[in-house]
């Protein structure tokens, strides 16, 4: 379904298991792109979503598409049917409570065409009230806060990640797999010589848990799945010893948190989220124990369940997706 002639730049992949009320806010944000125009959106999910699309939600497009998938049980095989049917050179990832800021498209096209093979954007805490959710933010997008300098950097943040089409797919069959935690595809990437950036002109405005019981599975059920694609491939020496090494992950990540704060001027912070932030790192390690030791199990399934419909997580559900959109929206520096 084609809404302007222009030939797309970015493909950008939305995936949803129930419904497209699911994506609303997310694809607002993306109505108010900059480069809206150059852009080609992808939604996928099963027969709910497609029957609630309307053409008037996606004129600013370069074109769209609904594209049917029944695998709601794996949120990576739902990406993997996105990014096979797209069209533009670079796809682009989202989620439905990560808001790119109005300049994201428009930075991330410009620096692809440059040779990176990912190219990643700047995050920012869309409910920093909590001190759940600041110790969740720097666990997941630490690496990433805004503000802080671009240039080459040894992985980007994953969900909300942009990558060149063609080396998605020299994955082939393994896509689905590999895609389940992307910091272990994007290093496999740099083994076969791709290289990464950090777009500082590409911003993102991310909702976090909030609410400490269900961010003990989450961290556990997240330390899995990453500790388990990335053994996938090993031999059981080295998955033994990773096992045996796993309650020292925690005391690094700990202190590597702590340094991300106060490098981010936020050493105000530090009392009140670093207990919590060891506390949750800890049920991380116990995932990566159980993950290298054993596999999976059900951690992509049960991540995918809680994976959408952020509100469910919140204090303040409202108040913080509205205040989340608005200042992905109204970004003065976009």
């Amino acid at each position: 379904m084609t809404a302007n002639p222009q030939e797309a730049a970015l493909s950008v992949v939305m995936v949803s298991p129930d419904s497209f009320e699911t994506l609303r806010t997310t694809l607002t944000a993306l109505r108010r792109q900059t480069a809206s125009t150059l852009m080609e959106v992808l939604v996928v999910g099963p027969p709910a979503v497609g029957a609630d699309l309307e053409a008037t939600d996606f004129g600013e497009f370069a074109a769209w598409h609904y594209i049917e998938c029944a695998a709601t049980h794996s949120s990576a095989e739902m990406r993997v049917v996105g990014i096979r049917a797209a069209s533009a050179p670079v796809i682009a990832l989202t989620e439905d409570h990560c808001f790119p800021a109005r300049g994201w498209a428009a930075a991330l096209i410009a620096r692809h065409a440059e040779p990176w093979a990912g190219v990643g954007a700047l995050f920012r805490n869309a409910n920093p009230g909590s001190a759940v959710s600041w110790a969740n933010f720097v666990i997941e997008y630490g690496d990433w806060i805004d503000p802080q300098k671009g240039g080459e950097i040894h992985h980007i943040g994953g969900h909300n990640s942009s990558y060149k089409k063609e080396l998605l797919l020299a994955y082939g069959d393994r896509l689905p797999e590999i895609l389940q935690a992307e910091s272990a595809m994007q290093w496999d990437l740099a083994t076969r010589g791709g290289r990464f950036y950090l777009e500082p002109q590409a911003r993102m405005v991310h909702l976090n848990f909030a609410r400490f019981g269900p961010s003990i599975k989450l961290r556990y059920h997240g330390g899995r799945l990453f500790a388990a694609n990335r053994a996938h491939q090993w031999g059981f020496g080295k998955r033994l010893l990773f096992t045996v090494a796993s309650p020292l992950i925690p005391l690094v990540r700990t202190w590597r948190s702590t340094r991300t704060l106060v490098r981010s001027g936020r050493s105000n912070l530090l009392l009140r989220v670093l207990p919590i932030l060891t506390v949750l790192l800890g049920f991380d390690g116990l995932g990566e124990m159980a993950g290298y030791a054993s596999g999976a199990g059900n951690s992509m399934q049960w991540l995918t369940g809680i994976e959408f419909h952020r509100q469910r997580f919140l204090k303040k559900p409202q108040q913080d997706t509205a205040a989340a959109l608005a200042t992905a929206t109204e970004d003065k520096n976009s």
